[in-house]
């Protein structure tokens, strides 16, 4: 079967419980085949046209098209696993009250399928962008469509780059409870995904057949442990929780969205990445069930810490206010 009835079938085919594709932004493979099915009629001349050479003709629609739809993925994908999180992480108070307005069902399975189709709405969202950009340069005889996923990875709309995917594999994971790839089929697609310990580095995998081999290393890039508490900065870079507040210069209880705009990642010096950092829970869980000791010697050093920062802190404003 050809990608885009595939693609076209996963479209139509996607409806349980609250899992609806057709109220998901996805990539509009067949508009944007259409638009160079048009460029190439228009344009009889492109074989002879230099390598490298954009096309006035269909770039304005078909670039700003996929950005547009790149960024409905981005935000749908990281809003529904951030409520998926959310009713997973929730605590016993909050559950019951979920259970008395009707918003939260009480079924395990239903959140492993909801995680298990999200999973397939990266794979096919990202073939389908993957195989368009790669149209166009073969109908334009150019790199100007892998040079626009390149943009799309500065704008932060890159899923594989998500700190939400991270959380969704962690959520999977978390489920499953066991130290052994999981391998699932979704739309005649296999995909895997572990936490496994590389070169004494914990690196958490998660294979997309026909789009990439994804792998992140959970390794803080300051303190060169595994990440404790991990948060990850608008960017998509990962840290310790304290590692990050220290070099935001804030203390861990101010938290790290109360770190200035100004203030840059340690890892690839892009500013203004706090304000939207995300404290990943899942991920945080997934890690504190395989390395149990290490999370119990890392917690009392971390509380250590917070004690000590905040009787400094407040010893501090305490001689501020009173004149001393």
């Amino acid at each position: 079967m050809k990608f885009g009835q595939m693609y076209s079938e996963y479209l139509h085919g996607e409806k349980v419980n609250s899992f609806d594709l057709d109220k998901f932004s996805h990539v509009d493979y067949k508009s944007l085949k259409k638009v160079l099915k048009t460029c190439r009629c228009q344009n009889d001349t492109v074989s002879d046209l230099p390598r490298y050479q954009s096309c006035p003709r269909c770039d304005q629609i078909f670039f700003s098209e996929i950005m547009k739809e790149a960024s409905g993925v981005a935000g749908c994908f990281s809003s529904r696993v951030r409520h998926l999180v959310h009713l997973h992480c929730t605590g016993s108070l909050q559950r019951c009250l979920l259970h008395l307005f009707q918003c939260f069902k009480d079924d395990q399975q239903a959140l492993v399928q909801e995680g298990r189709m999200l999973i397939g709405y990266v794979i096919m969202n990202a073939i389908a962008l993957k195989k368009i950009l790669k149209k166009y340069d073969k109908v334009h005889k150019s790199v100007s469509g892998m040079n626009f996923k390149s943009k799309l990875q500065a704008e932060h709309l890159e899923i594989s780059q998500s700190p939400w995917l991270i959380e969704l594999v962690a959520l999977y994971l978390n489920f499953n409870e066991s130290n052994h790839m999981i391998d699932y089929k979704l739309h005649d697609i296999p995909f895997s995904c572990d936490l496994t310990i590389a070169d004494s580095e914990p690196v958490l995998r998660l294979v997309l057949p026909g789009y990439a081999n994804l792998e992140y290393n959970l390794t803080c890039p300051i303190c060169l442990n595994t990440v404790f508490h991990p948060s990850a900065l608008s960017c998509g870079h990962i840290f310790c929780k304290s590692c990050a507040c220290s070099a935001g210069s804030v203390l861990i209880f101010q938290g790290l969205k109360s770190a200035s705009p100004k203030m840059k990642c340690p890892v690839c010096r892009e500013d203004g990445v706090y304000g939207n950092a995300v404290s990943m829970a899942e991920l945080n869980l997934l890690l504190k069930r395989r390395f149990k000791e290490q999370w119990k010697e890392r917690i009392v050093e971390e509380h250590g810490e917070v004690t000590k920062q905040t009787k400094d802190y407040w010893e501090l404003q305490t001689r501020y206010f009173s004149g001393i």
